[in-house]
Order: structure tokens, then C-alpha cells, then sequence
């Protein structure tokens, strides 16, 4: 339903704002200065980047991603033709690192929509 919405409203899917750098609100790509970081606000329709917190979430999901995804790898090619421990370093240190820094950006700009799309705030309790 959400996003039947979303689109009613001309917002990008949270995985295009990811994979484009879109505004969620208004599908401008002004959602990052940098390659991993936000820009302040859209320069489109302004709206705050800023004031969304995804925190250590895009790191968390790629830690245990792509973790799960490496240490899988490491095992079968262990499994299969034993090198030695250099060349497990020298392959799996730079693919770590390409993964990461690859999918950061779309991790990050996923879950900014996500927020943005489902208006989370952070947690207090009731009073």
C-alpha cells in the first residue's frame, strides 16, 4: 500500500534511491554530496537530510552480508584447492573492501528512503 502511494506521489522506490542517489521525496538525484555522504538537504524541493539517522545500519547489514558471503567463499575455496594463508589475503582483503565500499552507498541511501517512506522517528517512551 505504501508504496502504491509513493508512486501515486511521484516518490522513487527506496532501492532507486539507493542505486541512484534519488531524493525520496521528490526523485531528484541530490541525495549525496559525496560518494557516501548526504548532502545537507535537496536542492530541489528541500527536503532535510539532515534530520534522518540510519546510524550504523547500512554498516551493520553489509557486515553481515557480505561477511557471510566472503567467509563462504574463503571455506569452498579452501575446500577445493588449499592455498596457502598469503593468498587467501590477497584475495579476500580487496574483495572485502570493493564490497563494502561499493554497495555503502546503496545501503545508505536504501534505508534513508526506507525512513523517509515509513515517517519512522526515533523511539520514546509513553507518557
Amino acid at each position: 500500500m505504501a508504496d502504491e502511494q509513493g508512486a501515486a506521489l511521484g516518490e522513487p522506490p527506496p532501492l532507486a534511491c539507493g542505486l541512484k542517489g534519488l531524493c525520496p521525496r521528490c526523485g531528484a538525484p541530490t541525495l549525496f554530496a559525496s560518494w557516501i555522504r548526504y548532502a545537507e538537504r535537496c536542492s530541489a524541493c528541500g527536503l532535510d537530510f539532515s534530520s534522518f539517522n540510519v546510524g550504523d545500519g547500512p554498516a551493520a547489514f553489509l557486515t553481515l552480508i557480505l561477511g557471510t558471503i566472503i567467509v563462504i567463499g574463503a571455506i569452498a575455496l579452501e575446500l577445493t584447492l588449499s592455498p596457502p594463508l598469503w593468498l587467501h589475503m590477497l584475495i579476500w582483503t580487496p574483495v572485502s573492501f570493493v564490497g563494502v565500499v561499493a554497495s555503502l552507498r546503496i545501503a545508505k541511501g536504501w534505508l534513508l528512503a526506507l525512513e523517509y517512506r515509513n515517517q519512522a522517528e526515533e523511539g520514546r517512551p509513553r507518557q
